[in-house]
């Protein structure tokens, strides 16, 4: 009997302790809790909502114009300036035409002679054709000779001594320069005049005697 009671009991307080676990207090707590984010989800403005979602189709919609804006500008210069290393190697064609034009020049065996002549004119023609095929796929010879020096265009490589130009005046194309469309191909080197030693002295001395009166 006593076994029985004891059992009985301890069955008792348990069911005590669970009672506390789950308090109506507790229980009431918990769903308050519930009942609070429920009300705050609901109650989020629905202005908002529609401020956020505008702010971000816009900032979506900007991203898609800035990446369809680039891809516009890629795709025309890939079409404008996409032969711009075909162009440039092709300029080699120009050179070894020159330079095989002088060697010939230079050769003292065929200085005169009727057979120099008709080459170089056939190496004319060619060149002449080169010029025109480059002309029309946008690809511009510079002009030097006789022109300033402009370091956008030329590359001042020498200069020459000639009182009858002035200062900066290209008087020797050494390898010609060519521009594809706006842009720089190639830059012409060039040599510049510049003022003989006797002229500065000249200078020099004007100077100074206008500075003594």
């Amino acid at each position: 009997m006593e076994k029985e009671q004891s059992q009985i009991d301890e069955n008792s307080k348990s069911d005590e302790i669970k009672e506390k676990d789950i308090s109506p207090k507790t229980s009431s707590h918990i769903s308050d809790d519930i009942d609070k984010k429920e009300i705050e989800i609901k109650e989020k403005d629905p202005k908002e909502k529609i401020l956020e979602l505008e702010d971000k189709l816009a900032r979506t919609f900007a991203e898609m114009e800035n990446q369809r804006r680039r891809f516009e500008k890629e795709k025309e210069e890939a079409f404008e300036y996409g032969g711009f290393a075909f162009a440039k190697e092709a300029l080699n064609l120009i050179d070894n035409l020159e330079r095989s034009k002088q060697t010939l020049q230079n050769d003292d065996s065929l200085k005169d002679t009727e057979a120099l002549k008709k080459m170089l004119e056939h190496f004319d023609i060619i060149y002449k054709d080169l010029i025109s095929v480059f002309s029309r796929n946008n690809i511009k010879l510079i002009e030097s000779l006789n022109k300033k020096l402009d370091p956008n265009l030329h590359q001042a490589m020498m200069e020459i001594e000639d009182d009858q130009k002035e200062p900066g005046t290209i008087v020797q194309e050494i390898q010609k320069g060519f521009t594809i469309k706006d842009r720089l191909l190639r830059p012409a080197l060039v040599g510049v005049s510049k003022k003989t030693e006797n002229e500065d002295k000249k200078v020099k001395e004007n100077k100074e005697n206008l500075e003594k009166k």
